[in-house]
């Protein structure tokens, strides 16, 4: 059985440019707490590879294409995007997916 949601669950591959590591840690730390904060957004999380650093991955879950929409229009977001190609190697990967797993009940965990 399938559940039809609206919600939006992606992770997005960041890879530095060589030396710009650091730079783009920051860059993406300052997008965490606004985002955090947008009445759309559901989970915001930022990992970079152990084997690979300057390579990140943002775990990001909105609750529609519109809030994610807004959050890409944001003037935080936009002020990051500004600075891609000083920072990435490569463009910024989405990957979007649909849950599949049955959600976690209450008590579990």
């Amino acid at each position: 059985m399938k559940m039809t949601t609206d919600k939006l669950v992606s992770i997005a591959v960041l890879t530095a440019k060589p030396g710009m590591g650091e730079r783009l840690r920051d860059a993406l730390l300052t997008l965490i707490g606004p985002t955090r904060q947008e009445p759309g957004n559901l989970d915001y999380v930022l990992f970079e590879l152990k084997d690979e650093p300057g390579t990140f991955y943002m775990r990001e879950a909105f609750v529609s294409q519109a809030a994610l929409d807004a959050h890409c229009a944001s003037d935080y977001f936009q002020a990051f995007a500004r600075q891609a190609d000083e920072l990435l190697a490569e463009p910024l990967r989405l990957i979007f997916m649909e849950e599949v797993s049955p959600p976690l009940a209450m008590g579990q965990g």
